[in-house]
């Protein structure tokens, strides 16, 4: 169940990102409300994974799943430029948070 929560989280984690770069500088009220929703459930679903997964595992999870989310949506809905690269670049971050489930529950 935790690593469930810890995929949502990391979920969430894309959708404050994207609310935040949407706000404008908190100046826009809807995705200012996102931000913070989004955070505040993001930052609790971190908190209650990090109870059955280790600190460093979870926290680059999080972050992973986050980072290549935000700039997926990014590229293919927020005009950021899209190349070959960045592509594989997302995938070998995926790879790597794939790999630490895997390694986490080998050990």
């Amino acid at each position: 169940m935790s690593w469930i929560i810890l995929i949502a989280s990391g979920t969430l984690e894309a959708v404050w990102a994207t609310a935040l770069g949407k706000s404008e500088g908190f100046t826009k009220i809807w995705p200012s409300i996102i931000f913070g929703g989004a955070l505040l459930l993001s930052m609790g679903g971190l908190a209650l994974a990090m109870r059955d997964i280790p600190i460093g595992t979870a926290y680059a999870v999080w972050v992973g799943i986050g980072a290549a989310l935000t700039v997926t949506w990014a590229m293919a809905f927020g005009g950021e430029p899209t190349s070959l690269l960045k592509v594989v670049l997302i995938l070998g971050l995926v790879g790597c948070v794939i790999g630490l489930k895997l390694v986490d529950d080998s050990h």
